[in-house]
This record gives structure tokens, sequence and C-alpha cells, in this order.
């Protein structure tokens, strides 16, 4: 079976322009989820510190266990474990990296006091605090590393949320001695379930920006049934694309290696995975004419919504950055014989072949919309047989139009176009500009194609 190898003609350039957006990681508690964009480019020493605590496990079930009202929550120190708080083994301090504002809703490290009773600034471990107010007046002159910001306003609600709880002061000895509890009554035991608990803290897959498939147009905004690009952090554990093995009955999968994307609620068709970069197929069904958003799933951990622009019909050729060549972005168009691409041999990795008048090429495309039998799908499934697209569609050469022999569904392929296209007998020898017309409005790629008449 083939799945989409024409896609590989397009990937290794794509990987190339990947970024590295901030981690964002959950604080997932029992009074809700605490959403914090990590600050490795102002304190990486204290984010790879907290990161190598989170990555052991270290604080999940563990406690606030330290609570100012309009001031600070503080955890980070102590585990509960068979109903006993224990505290978490440190590691060796960490510098200081101070410099930022403790301002309302950042993360901070909780330093600890020399002998001479004055903050060290370079005491930092394990402990680290969020500010619920601008505490810059009386923080910012001691030290404390601020390393992360609350990501959004539903975040900063659950951390106003666990300010608010009731502090019982004296109830336990210190470090305990300003303890947050929830539905505490003085004078009962303390049950575990009276703690303000960190379950988990872990870190989210970030997508940072989508757009369509770049080796197809790389347009901002897609289509029913397009294949999109997601690029950001922690986005898969794995760097991979779909295989044989992953179907089922001709479905595309929805989950690969872990990971998962939704567009508007719907389970896009995930074709590959890496830390960096997801590429998934839009649902045909998902409806455009309006932004939906798409969120990423890594290991059941959803990630951020991010907004995708959805069109009825935003279709491309294949043209891959490779085939740019001194300002001209050329179209891979094929021969007849399916594998040798139009070129004058400029284009690296090609030789001189360039298209012929009269002769039939093939063109490869994404985007173009719903096709007919209406029991062939463009999204999810592998295309048996042939098709016809439903919308108008013209191949230009120049100013002169090219025959369409053939406008569907590729077979053994998911959700890709083939066009086979005769050549006119009129256009002039060499590069001449490709215009397609898809349902009466121009794709918007500026191509061209080499032509030259065989003697």
């Amino acid at each position: 079976m083939k799945i989409a190898a024409v896609f590989l003609l397009f990937l290794p350039a794509v990987l190339q322009c990947q970024t590295t957006p901030t981690p964002v990681v959950r604080f997932h508690t029992n009074l809700g989820d605490i959403d914090v964009n990590l600050l490795p480019g102002s304190a990486p020493l204290t984010v790879a510190n907290f990161m190598n605590y989170m990555n052991r496990g270290a604080y999940d079930n563990s406690i606030i266990h330290r609570s100012v009202a309009k001031f600070v929550i503080q955890g980070g120190g102590y585990q509960l474990i068979n109903h006993t708080l224990t505290a978490i083994t440190t590691d060796p301090a960490v510098k200081s990296e101070s410099g930022l504002s403790n301002s309302r809703g950042t993360l901070a490290m909780a330093l600890s006091a020399g002998s001479n009773g004055v903050t060290d600034p370079n005491s930092g471990t394990d402990q680290w605090f969020f500010n619920e107010v601008d505490n810059a007046a009386s923080l910012n002159n001691q030290g404390f590393t601020v390393f992360g910001r609350v990501a959004n306003a539903a975040s900063l609600a659950v951390m106003d949320k666990i300010g608010a709880v009731n502090i019982f002061n004296g109830l336990f000895a210190s470090p305990y001695d300003a303890i947050p509890l929830i539905n505490y009554r003085s004078g009962d035991t303390v049950q575990d379930s009276n703690y303000v608990t960190v379950i988990s803290v872990s870190l989210l897959a970030n997508p940072s920006g989508i757009v369509s498939a770049s080796g197809f147009g790389g347009y901002p905004a897609a289509a029913p049934g397009s294949y999109v690009e997601i690029k950001g952090s922690n986005l898969a554990a794995t760097t991979r694309t779909w295989g044989s093995t992953d179907f089922k009955d001709g479905n595309a999968p929805t989950t690969l290696d872990g990971v998962s994307v939704t567009i508007n609620g719907q389970p896009a068709y995930v074709y590959y995975v890496s830390p960096g970069q997801l590429n998934v197929q839009v649902p045909a069904n998902v409806p455009s004419g309006g932004s939906v958003p798409v969120i990423v799933t890594t290991n059941n951990q959803p990630g951020p919504a991010i907004s995708l622009p959805l069109k009825p019909l935003a279709g491309g050729l294949l043209a891959p950055p490779t085939f740019l060549v001194n300002g001209k972005q050329y179209v891979a168009a094929f021969h007849a014989d399916g594998t040798t691409f139009v070129s004058t041999g400029n284009i690296p990795g090609t030789t001189a072949a360039p298209a012929a008048p009269g002769e039939t090429l093939i063109f490869y495309g994404l985007g173009f919309g719903p096709v007919m039998p209406s029991t062939a799908s463009f999204a999810g499934q592998v295309a048996q047989g042939q098709s016809s697209i439903t919308n108008s569609v013209q191949f230009k050469f120049g100013s002169s139009t090219g025959q369409v022999v053939y406008s569907g569904l590729a077979p053994n392929y998911v959700g890709l176009y083939q066009f086979n296209v005769v050549v006119p007998v009129d256009v002039p020898n060499g590069d001449t500009a490709l215009t397609v017309v898809l349902g009466g409005d121009t794709v918007p790629q500026t191509l061209f194609i080499p032509v030259q008449a065989k003697p």
C-alpha cells in the first residue's frame, strides 16, 4: 500500500524551519489546572532545575504547604505519601538568575535564609511560589528568580482560588504553620482531601503556529481534507510518519505514538509526528467559513488551543521548497511514467526533462475539495479507483489552457489529488507560468514549468 510517499519530498525542507517556542507546564491540582509558560531564555538554570524535579515525579502528589493572603502560595517541598507529609529529596542549589519582576501571576524559586538570617539568593532547590499580587517592591531586591508566568486567565483564576483557601496558622509547626486546608474544621483530624494537592506537574504539547502543507502552498488557511503542519514544542516523543500497519481497513490513524489532534472537536488524521512538528489531515466534515480550534493531545494531556482559518477550498499543487531555484518556484510535475520530474536539470536531484507541447503530465495537489462518487472520501481513507472533483478546475500554461484528462483522488493515497493534463501545443519554449483556477478562483501559487518542443 502506498501511503502518500510524495509528501517525503517536502518534509526535510520543512523540518529545517522549526522553531522552539516557550515550554508550557501544567500544575494539575485538586482545585483546577494552572498552566505556566516557563522562561528558559531568562532563567535557563532555574528552568532546567525545575524540570529535573518535574521529570522524576518529585512534584506529583505534593501539596501547597504555605499560603500568605494577598502575597504568595508556595509548594514543591513536600509530597503526601501514605497519608504522611514527606520532604522531597533536594538537588544541589541553583544559582540565582533574578532579573524578571515578581509581578502577579509569576512563578519564582523559593529561597532560604543564610546563617546571618539574610535571604541567600543562591539557595533555591525544589520549592517554588506563585505571586498572587505584584510583589516587586518586596521581593525583587532579594534575588528571587522568576522562571515562569501563568499562561491564561483560567489559570490565574485557579491560582486565586487556591489563594482564597482558609489558612490555618499555628495548626502545625513550621514549615506547615501557614498551611491552607480545604473544608477543614478546627479540632478535626486533617484528611488527605483537606490538603491543596498538586496531583501532577507535566510538560504540555505547545503548538506555536499552523499552516497548510508547505510543499503545497503553505497557506495560513486550510480546507476540509487539507493537510496542515503544526509547529511547536513537546508535540511528540517520537519522529515518524504513519505506515501501513497504522491503518485499519483502509482508514488512516487518528492517534500516532500517543499523539492525537482535534480540529473543531473532531479527530484529525495524524500523518507525521515529531517533537517540533505534526502533520495532520483536516477531517472532511469540519465546517468552513471561519476559524476553528486545534488542540494537540500528547499522552492524554491536551495542550492549549490554536486557531485555524478554514475555507471551503484551499487548493495547492505539489511545489516543494527544493523546487525553488533562482527565485522561481517550479511545480513538481511528472512525465507520464510517474517517476521522472519535469525539469531542465536546474532542480537539485533531477535530470533535464522539460515538458513537451502535446504530452500529458501528472500533477499532485491538496485541498481541492469534494469528489464524486460521494462514497469516495477525500479525508482519512485510502482512495480506491478513480474519482472526479466536484469543482471545476483549469490549468493555464501562460495564456493557453491545457486539457484536464483526469482530476480526482490519486488511487492508493490519502487525500492526495491527481491531475493528468495535456500541455497545449502552442506553449512556447522556456519557463512558462502555470496558473490553476479552482471553482472560478485562482489558486494563490506563483508557479513555473519548463517547456521545450521536441525537435
